[in-house]
């Protein structure tokens, strides 16, 4: 049975709220009093992560779906999480990331509008802005993907701003660096199938699950040779998109926001802290470069501290330690 919602005015259609991000963003809603609808296929999002509000099946490819659950729902906003996200399948699955990330943007866009949803918060990345190595990148950076997943992301804001001037619906957009950890309490963390975040990764290497982890270079123009990346933890990222929400719809335009700590760690640096955190060794071995890995992506945005008050509160040991606890307890 659906929870229904309608006319209680404190909904917000969570689209992948079954997915890693999105099932954070959920918890991050209803603490701060509002009602999320996690909209999913669990094509890659998981059942057991719903746990903060009613859950509706469906994919942002079915219009009529969507219609009926704006309907249900009547939600004040959208946060669009839902998406195809991996760099390497884009590759040698344009289509498919064309279709989910495009079409099925434009779909929900389309369903939101004909429901008079006038507030729109969007999951995009630092993807969007290409292989500009080296730079520490802001919402001025050039614009300049490679590849379909950042491609796809690029044209996913770009609907938002015809729509907006079309159909009147703001948005805020939210451009990730390196999303990691897990929620401090345990109840939620991060799983991909198959897996290829770094933090993880390296956790799975510590609890036994995979025999080492393989560092992609370490002759990279760093201080140790290896690539680095802006983390920042789910948490503090979830909680930037509730004080997106809350901007919208106390009428604030249209904005983008970079969400990062504007700190780089190296690969060499997690795989040291999570020795210290985890009190056992990282197996791992040193592979050759990936093909289009840039040396360091740094994000060096102040505008949603500015524009939001949004400031990350918890460093790399916190990620660590938070995802690590939640790892221990899925035994």
């Amino acid at each position: 049975m659906v929870l229904r919602t309608e006319g209680n005015g404190r909904a917000v259609l969570v689209t992948g709220g079954a997915g890693y991000v999105g099932s954070h963003a959920c918890k991050a809603l209803a603490d701060a009093g509002w009602v999320p609808v996690a909209y999913d296929d669990l094509s890659t999002g998981w059942r057991d992560a719903v746990r903060y509000g009613p859950f509706e099946a469906g994919s942002v490819l079915d219009r009529a779906t969507l219609d009926a659950v704006l309907a249900r729902h009547a939600p004040v906003a959208v946060m669009h999480f839902a998406a195809k996200t991996l760099v390497g399948e884009a590759v040698e699955k344009p289509g498919l990331y064309w279709r989910t990330n495009v079409c099925g943007t434009l779909t929900l866009l389309e369903a939101a509008v004909a429901a008079g949803v006038g507030a729109f918060v969007f999951s995009s990345t630092c993807a969007v802005y290409g292989e500009q190595d080296g730079l520490t990148l802001d919402e001025g950076s050039a614009l300049a993907p490679k590849g379909a997943y950042g491609v796809t992301k690029r044209a996913a804001e770009d609907l938002l701003a015809d729509f907006e001037v079309a159909h009147g619906i703001r948005h805020v957009k939210f451009r990730y660096f390196n999303v990691a950890g897990a929620d401090p309490s345990a109840e939620i963390g991060e799983r991909h199938e198959p897996e290829t975040h770094l933090i993880p990764l390296v956790l799975q290497a510590v609890a036994g699950r995979r025999p080492e982890l393989v560092v992609h270079g370490d002759d990279y123009d760093t201080p140790d040779g290896t690539a680095v990346r802006d983390y920042v933890h789910v948490t503090d990222l979830t909680r930037a998109h509730v004080a997106g929400l809350a901007w919208l719809l106390d009428g604030g335009e249209s904005r983008t926001f970079n969400l990062g700590t504007g700190t780089g760690n190296s690969v060499r640096e997690v795989i040291e802290a999570a020795g210290v955190i985890t009190n056992r060794p990282v197996p791992h071995r040193v592979g050759p470069r990936r093909a289009g890995d840039a040396a360091r992506l740094v994000s060096g945005s102040e505008r949603a501290e500015a524009d939001l008050g949004w400031v990350p509160e918890r460093d790399l040991r916190a990620m660590i330690s938070d995802a690590w606890r939640w790892h221990e307890g899925r035994g």
